[in-house]
């Protein structure tokens, strides 16, 4: 008789996300002419920029005339992205190889897939408030978690803790959800950590584009040392819009070795024999996000959304509310007013001014108490609910 993954029997049900949409289906079906301001998705609301859509049609006509026909692509991706991809390190004073860069359907994607490398009798350190998928892989895999958890009182920005030992160590910065940024400082101690211990950390970059103070790290490999410690996983989807698309990379340099074991080599053999690679299409239409009027076009959407996060701050800082993120990430993280739990605020904001957020518990116990906003909603819905939320909590 087959034997089943039983470790998919010890997942916690999908608390989170299930709920807010069956609170938020159950208001509507009781109050059908009632708007709600979402401002707890994820999801972008603007739509591809124009650079990226003429090189999207020009890909589809490709595909329709014999000369310019292309069928299977390199599976690690194609040349002409992963130099481009390259170059735009370059510019931040990151030097890569294009073959160290790896084109995936995305990071949501890669970071499940990156689990490959590692044997299963790895331990994994999450620090928390975390996206859920960095917990719910691992258990997948039957590995050892283990849980660190961020406060208010480190700006949601742990130090590490050498009588914590980890092998594969999770760092998420602008963070999700919190949106704390980790300094080059602070995310110095964590690169000399996982050297001095052996560990690889796997650096989730989905929202660099967001960083307007240049002071702070866009990649962990402006730090030294990272290439001999360090994964990037990156992602189009909020930097250029492509949820829908679907595009990200991978970085993993030639000097990541473990045990003899070359990561960079072995990362090469898990693509050529697990994915025939992203379409040309979806390519063409990612390496025009890093062509100068690419990168002008999708600067000018992300200021749209970093536009919302100043209405939402301005608001939170009228009411006197603690908050971080927003200035440099995509994500606001407030506390609660009134000792309210992140469920019960969020039950307060959907039933009173109609606004719906994420509830902070849902990335950790240590988030509960504390709720998530996030800019990718219309500039419209953004002023309305920061003004609702005025007159709410004012």
């Amino acid at each position: 008789m087959i034997t089943p993954n039983m470790h998919y029997a010890d997942l916690k049900e999908s608390y989170l996300f299930y709920n807010i949409a069956k609170k938020t289906k159950d208001y509507l079906s009781k109050n059908p002419n009632k708007k709600l301001y979402r401002m707890g998705i994820g999801d972008v609301s603007l739509p591809l920029c124009d650079a990226v859509i003429k090189e999207l049609h020009s890909a589809v006509e490709d595909q329709a005339v014999k000369e310019r026909f292309h069928g299977y692509m390199p599976e690690c991706g194609a040349a002409f992205l992963r130099e481009a991809i390259a170059e735009y390190y370059r510019n931040r004073g990151v030097i890569l190889s294009p073959d160290e860069v790896f084109v995936s359907s995305g990071a949501s994607d890669e970071l499940g897939d990156i689990l490959d490398l590692f044997d299963r009798s790895s331990s994994c350190l999450v620090i928390e408030p975390a996206y859920p998928a960095y917990v719910d892989a691992n258990i997948i895999a039957g590995r050892e978690i283990l849980h660190l958890s961020s406060s208010q009182d480190n700006g949601f920005l742990p130090e590490p803790n050498d009588e914590t030992k980890a092998d594969i160590i999770y760092i998420c910065s602008p963070n999700n959800p919190t949106g704390a940024v980790f300094t080059k400082e602070k995310l110095q101690n964590w690169v000399d950590f996982a050297n001095r211990n052996g560990s690889i950390i796997l650096f989730d970059a989905a929202y660099e584009a967001f960083i307007e103070d240049e002071s702070l790290p866009h990649s962990i490999f402006e730090l030294k040392g990272a290439d001999t410690c360090s994964i990037e996983i990156c992602s189009l989807s909020k930097t250029a819009g492509f949820t829908g698309t679907r595009l990200g990379y991978t970085v993993i340099p030639k000097k990541l070795e473990r045990q003899g074991m070359n990561f960079n080599n072995m990362w090469v053999r898990n693509r050529t024999t697990k994915t025939n690679g992203v379409s040309y299409i979806i390519q063409k239409g990612g390496a025009a996000v890093f062509t100068e009027e690419g990168q002008k076009q999708i600067h000018s959407n992300i200021k749209i959304y970093k536009n919302n996060a100043k209405i939402l701050m301005s608001a939170l800082d009228r009411l006197g509310i603690w908050y971080c993120g927003g200035k440099n990430a995509p994500y606001i993280w407030m506390k609660c007013p009134d000792g309210m739990g992140s469920w019960e605020f969020f039950d307060y904001l959907l039933n009173e001014i109609q606004v719906v957020g994420t509830p902070g518990e849902g990335f950790g116990a240590c988030g509960e108490g504390y709720f998530r906003f996030s800019t990718f909603g219309s500039p419209e819905d953004t002023k309305e609910a920061a003004e609702r939320l005025i007159k709410l909590l004012g």
